[in-house]
């Protein structure tokens, strides 16, 4: 599949945008006017610079408010559309994208239309270029792909032809299935976006809000799956609107939007292999038969996750969090055999306490790890979109550990079995017992009587939360969740959870990534979020008995206010020994159809904390109904440490 991208989907100059798409690996660029009137370079320089870039010219757009027009009014359209045919012509490019006039002024007359398309492609002919009209969502009269595709049947000349753009098709729910009417060559451009779905007006969620594949709501495989039955083989181009990608940097945008590209066609590889499946399996023969003409790459396929291996917590100082982590029922399994490096297990549990070049750092997660089927093709696949390797120095006789950078800076790292934890203490492994020396199988899970890890909740900065929600959704197939906002006493914290399908009665792995209301910093590892840390979760079998335990041994709980257990109390009308119970230990509750939901949170060390959880049943959510409790209390925490060191 040819990929592209336009200009204004990236920030910069000109020359940035071409170089950074250049080094993202795409195969072409469409140029957006604006970009060009507003460079320094010549359209002579912007060719050279392309050729040696290796980049196509696959586009020049917009052309606006051509049709549907007055007479001398299209005469004027005419001499502006000679003016930018010859400067293609200078640039290189032989394709001009025509908008669907949006004009109060125009007439609503297809035959008009028709013919003022066809006299602007005879125009295009003479000058060498082809001319791709495409129907705005907003358009005055034209808003519909098939539409615009009639009109230029009608118009009928071999320099004209239509551009399917996803936005403006799926932003309006027009259905997809007749674009496999449309004969592949009269196809002349294929512009994709995707986007969250909002309750707006067209315009303004275009202008600001779209994303790119994978990071929004539409079904951008079966759209593209249908325009690659009709023999289509030209560019698969990004066109994608939004304020936050135009102020972020450019390379790393670049990369987002190739992976995106690289998902969807892997997906939509996959949709309609299936199609392909369910026809020969209903009889139709007709499905198999129209193989696609546009090319479509798969990738090494990989199961998602079957569980978290580790987390782990870098700092300068680990004490705190060592202290911490013995009060919640860990035990010490030693420190690394070679690295400043120790880990603490609690059951099925295991975090990891890395000193190493850490002076300076405060207490953050710096790594998760995953259980995957094959750690090796899961790395590579991890590269192929884009994932950039982790390097970690291992001596004779260590394991091997595959890992890549997440987005924020995360290490993820992928693991088939828990070998590297004989390179701890007296090396004998924690794969057959837990603190309590308890002996289990690994991975039976809290409900099978052993603690592991429930859930991870990472900050995300604002630059890059949806490429983190690509990012985990291609490389490690985890499945994102409708987004929630969540308030605190600094604003609205968005929510989106990643998470594995059901597993053994429960999920294998839970992801929760936050979007803080404010930042202080850049988008890097050690960034400080105002009012806003991140935490571990641990299951646990019995949450009250577990409480008690870590209540003997000192462990410092966030406080609950008094008035959370009187709404708790009116919600739900619990037994007044169980109100008691959660009372005294500081927990939270939480019940749904499906079950209950216990927890508690530690205090934060540095940027991170720990919530203990007990699912009973089939509850499966967060207790999202406490989560402004916790971030009301962790906010006055914070503002009171302030205080008092300002004293």
């Amino acid at each position: 599949m040819r990929t592209g991208i336009a200009t204004v989907c990236l920030s910069g100059t000109l020359e940035e945008k071409l170089r950074a798409a250049a080094k993202a690996g795409f195969g072409g660029v469409e140029i957006f006017e604006t970009d060009l009137v507003t460079s320094s370079l010549s359209p002579e320089d912007v060719r050279l610079l392309a050729e040696d870039l290796g980049l196509g010219l696959d586009l020049y757009q917009p052309f606006r408010d051509l049709d549907s027009v007055p007479e001398e009014l299209y005469r004027a359209n005419l001499r502006r559309a000679e003016a930018k045919f010859r400067l293609m012509g200078r640039l290189g490019i032989d394709t001009i994208l025509v908008c669907s006039n949006v004009g109060t002024a125009s007439i609503d007359d297809d035959a008009l239309r028709t013919e003022q398309l066809h006299g602007l492609a005879e125009l295009a002919a003479d000058h060498g270029v082809k001319v791709a009209y495409e129907a705005l969502a907003w358009g005055t009269y034209v808003n519909d792909y098939e539409h615009a595709w009639r009109l230029v049947a009608d118009a009928d000349h071999p320099s004209l032809g239509t551009c399917l753009d996803t936005f403006h098709i799926l932003s309006r729910g027009w259905d997809t299935e007749p674009i496999e009417k449309i004969p592949g060559e009269k196809i002349f451009f294929v512009q994709v976006a995707d986007a969250p779905k909002l309750s707006m007006d067209v315009l303004n969620w275009s202008r600001h809000y779209r994303v790119f594949p994978g990071e929004g709501q539409f079904d951008l495989p079966k759209f593209l799956g249908h325009v690659a039955h009709t023999g289509y083989n030209g560019p698969v181009s990004l066109e994608v609107f939004n304020d936050t990608f135009r102020q972020a940097d450019v390379e790393r945008t670049a990369v987002d939007a190739m992976r995106s590209l690289i998902w969807l066609e892997e997906r939509t590889a996959q949709h309609v292999a299936a199609q392909r499946v369910a026809a020969e399996h209903d009889g139709d023969l007709a499905v198999p038969a129209a193989k696609p003409v546009m090319p479509l790459r798969t990738l090494p396929e990989v199961a998602p996750p079957s569980g978290m291996n580790f987390a782990e917590v870098t700092a300068e100082d680990t004490h705190p969090l060592e202290r911490l982590l013995a009060q919640l029922g860990f035990a010490s399994q030693g420190e690394h055999r070679t690295k400043p490096v120790s880990l603490w297990t609690l059951g099925d549990a295991r975090i990891v306490l890395n000193r190493q070049r850490a002076r300076g750092v405060a207490p953050g997660i710096s790594a998760l790890a995953f259980d995957v089927d094959d750690a090796v093709k899961a790395v590579a696949r991890a590269a192929q979109l884009k994932a950039v390797p982790v390097a970690r120095a291992s001596q004779a006789g260590e394991e091997i550990l595959q890992a890549v950078r997440a987005p924020d800076g995360t290490e993820v790292f992928l693991c088939q079995d828990t070998r590297w934890t004989r390179e701890f203490g007296g090396g004998e492994g924690v794969a057959a017992h837990d603190g309590d020396r308890s002996p289990s199988s690994v991975g039976s899970g809290a409900r099978g009587g052993r603690a592991r890890i429930d859930h991870i909740n990472l900050a995300q900065p604002w630059q890059h939360y949806d490429e983190a929600v690509l990012f985990y959704t291609s490389t490690l197939a985890l499945t994102p969740q409708p987004s929630q906002d969540v308030s605190s006493p600094s604003g609205l914290v968005r929510s989106q959870v990643m998470q594995t399908p059901l597993a053994d009665g429960g999920r294998a792995v839970r992801l929760a990534l936050n979007l803080a209301p404010w930042v202080r910093a850049d988008s890097v590892r050690g960034t400080v979020f105002d009012t806003f840390a991140e935490h571990i979760a641990i299951e646990v079998p019995d949450l009250i008995a577990h409480a008690q335990a870590c209540r003997r041994r000192g462990l410092p709980f966030l406080p609950i206010p008094a008035n959370y257990y009187e709404d708790l109390d009116a919600r739900f009308e619990l037994p007044p020994g169980k109100l008691a119970a959660l009372r005294e230990f500081d927990l939270l509750y939480d019940r749904d159809e499906n079950g209950e939901f216990l927890h508690f949170y530690t205090a934060t060390v540095g940027s991170v904390f720990f919530e203990v959880v007990q699912r009973i049943d089939g509850y499966d959510g967060f207790g999202a109904p406490n989560a402004p409790v916790r971030h009301a209390v962790q906010h006055a925490v914070q503002h009171a440490v302030q205080h008092a060191a300002q004293r």
